[in-house]
């Protein structure tokens, strides 16, 4: 009973929100919009929309129909997008979900000689998801992720592309910079300026501080690398970043950095993509141009 036009409608309900518009979007008429739910209401026999002024709201019903359009409808567009690429003798588009804010400055490293070598494959990069990487490989609204903690679930494939170690990074003058590494209590009167990430998945809070009992005096965030490190350089904070980062950063900056705890913190980035989508010539090149790609 259900067809594609009905996940589209529904769609596009919910995100337009007033019939009109809905029908506008799709360029339906409104008849032709309210007569094919309305066929798929007697057919289910019960309402998937309700009126609320001018306004439509979906039934219980409904939303059950709209959940299923967001899974399918994405990976619709998708197969389509590259079958019309084939079609047009394209090879593609790229689109790279960052879970590792850092890790922008390598993979410029890697697109470049990337798109020497497939001159008609396009990139895209998103740093910002709505429910998180592995939500937006699913949903299809990107192509790979690249993240440092990887859940491995039924079909996606995690390739690791480099290991490094995660450090703590101070102001030259910093009382720490004399030292091997760091302890969890000689943080406790430490200013840390982080990415804005969540603290818990945060490897020096879930790692070091956590599990030690201890926390920082106060904790800031900043999206910039540049900036942060500027902070750190003039003493008025710590942060934490891999560690062939912050070497491309100590030439220029009178900064160093310790390890995090007497073993360190040690981490490999990974990248991620659907199982059905592993065996694309650019994809596997990409992963390919990564593990190429010198990080010391």
């Amino acid at each position: 009973m259900l067809e594609r036009i009905h996940l589209a409608i529904l769609h596009a309900i919910e995100k337009q929100g007033t019939l009109t518009q809905a029908a506008d979007s799709l360029h339906l008429s409104q008849s032709a919009l309210s007569h094919s739910i309305k066929k798929l209401e007697q057919q289910m026999d019960t309402p998937l929309w309700e009126k609320d002024g001018r306004r439509l709201r979906l039934t219980r019903a409904g939303f059950e129909v709209l959940r299923l359009a967001k899974r399918v409808l994405p990976q619709f567009e998708h197969t389509e997008l590259l079958v019309s690429q084939i079609a047009r003798g394209e090879r593609g588009m790229l689109r790279i979900g960052m879970e590792c804010h850092p890790c922008y400055q390598w993979l410029l490293k890697v697109v470049s000689p990337f798109l020497e070598t497939w001159p008609d494959v396009d990139i895209d990069v998103k740093q910002a998801f709505q429910f998180g990487g592995m939500a937006a490989l699913f949903e299809y609204e990107i192509d790979m992720l690249v993240t440092p903690d990887p859940l491995f679930k039924p079909g996606v494939t995690f390739t690791p592309v480099f290991g490094y170690e995660h450090r703590l990074v101070v102001a030259r003058s910093h009382p720490l910079a004399q030292h091997a590494f760091v302890k969890p209590e000689q943080l406790q009167h430490e200013v840390l300026i982080t990415y804005p990430v969540e603290p818990q998945r945060l490897d020096i809070f879930s790692q070091f501080l956590t599990p030690a009992g201890c926390t920082v005096k106060q904790h800031k965030t900043i999206e910039t690398t540049e900036i942060m490190l500027q902070m750190v350089a003039a003493g008025r904070c710590v942060c934490a970043l891999p560690g062939w980062l912050v070497e491309e950063y100590a030439n220029r900056l009178p900064i160093t950095s310790l390890a995090i705890g007497e073993s360190g913190i040690h981490k490999h980035i990974y990248l991620g993509v659907r199982e059905v989508d592993h065996t694309i010539p650019y994809v596997q090149d990409f992963i390919r141009h990564a593990n190429a790609t010198d990080n010391s």
